[in-house]
């Protein structure tokens, strides 16, 4: 029955592009917490990591991603989630890559595709080569307010051309996107967090005033402007959710999200398209960010990443996809079961009953 169905979310992790995974444990109890909190079916994207594989290999793999599950080929999606509740969600570079799924999504629809519900950007990576008013309030570096920043303006210049292979500057439209672009989304509803600390505060808040401005592009939405929903978390920075995640700030925004989840879904078509959470700057490569313990180095997050931690087998898989479900109360028994043989290279279901 409907009503048993689950909302479908497609979450695609940050990390600057080039650290973290899927598999990582920051990533892992932050999915399990947003499923069992939301009541959904959460596929985490694990995508090619810079610089061995400069953007667009992460656009490309969370595009694969996004075509695999609106397929329904895998029988635990076709028998579970809700097409009409469909979520694209990240955070800092995962904010930047659905955006772009969407943006993808809503010049290749067929019939094939989902229908986008909502997406969720949190902290999101946007950039560009004019300063705004939170990323000047870093900008002086001489006197040390650099030093405290998750993100400073010095640092985030030096990332897009980092991640492009030297291809791109900070004025990039990937980074900066155009009012043609932003007018193109094909979703009824956008929640964008940011917090009040982040350098990366007034990008976020700039795209939400900008895509609350156009109408929404598909005859099929809504008439007049989109629904967006702007949480703000004063006094925190960047991605400070996913490292204390029992603060009550954290709380909130995981409340605001599964709210936003949960709302009664807006009218949808007859075929029902895909979407994303931050994390720390790589600061080996960049020199700047919270210093926290890794469960890893970056060549044994690469074995986790193609077979499951403790695996001892290729080092880098292309792409690969793992399956959250909610956990029951009371009930901790965890199976890994593997998915379809359509999932896009390997794929890890976690089932949580």
């Amino acid at each position: 029955a409907g009503r048993n169905r689950l909302p479908l979310v497609i979450y695609v992790h940050g990390g600057s592009f080039c650290t973290e995974s899927a598999f990582g444990r920051t990533y892992h109890r932050y999915a399990t917490s947003l499923a069992a909190s939301a009541g959904a079916l959460v596929v985490s994207v694990e995508y090619r990591l810079a610089p061995e594989f400069p953007i667009p290999a992460a656009y490309d793999d969370a595009w694969a991603a996004l075509q695999w599950a609106a397929s329904s080929s895998d029988p635990w999606l076709a028998s579970y989630a809700d097409w009409g509740r469909t979520f694209l969600a990240g955070d800092s570079a995962g904010g930047n890559i659905v955006y772009h799924t969407a943006v993808r999504a809503s010049h290749e629809v067929n019939d094939d595709m989902m229908d986008i519900e909502g997406l969720i950007m949190v902290h999101p990576y946007f950039w560009g080569a004019k300063r705004l008013p939170s990323e000047l309030a870093w900008a002086d570096e001489s006197e040390g307010a650099s030093a405290t920043a998750v993100f400073p303006p010095y640092g985030v210049d030096r990332l897009w051309p980092f991640v492009t292979a030297g291809q791109a500057g900070n004025d990039d439209p990937r980074i900066d996107p155009p009012a043609s672009e932003v007018s193109s989304l094909a979703c009824r509803r956008v929640l964008i967090a940011v917090a009040g600390k982040d350098t990366l505060r007034d990008r976020g808040l700039d795209l939400a005033a900008r895509i609350r401005d156009h109408d929404a592009p598909w005859p099929w939405m809504t008439p007049g402007r989109r629904e967006v929903t702007v949480v703000e978390s004063e006094g925190e920075d960047h991605g400070f959710h996913l490292y204390c995640p029992l603060r009550a700030t954290s709380k909130r925004l995981m409340g605001s999200i599964v709210e936003f989840i949960n709302q009664q879904p807006s009218s949808s078509p007859a075929n029902p398209m895909v979407f994303g959470v931050p994390t720390t700057p790589f600061k080996d490569v960049f020199g700047y960010g919270t210093t926290m313990k890794s469960w890893g180095t970056r060549s044994s997050m690469a074995r986790n990443r193609a077979h499951g931690p403790g695996a001892h087998g290729p080092v880098w898989p292309s792409n690969k996809i793992s399956v959250r479900l909610p956990m029951p109360a009371g009930n901790a028994h965890h199976k890994q079961h593997p998915l379809s043989a359509a999932a896009p290279w390997g794929c890890v279901m976690n089932k949580f009953f």
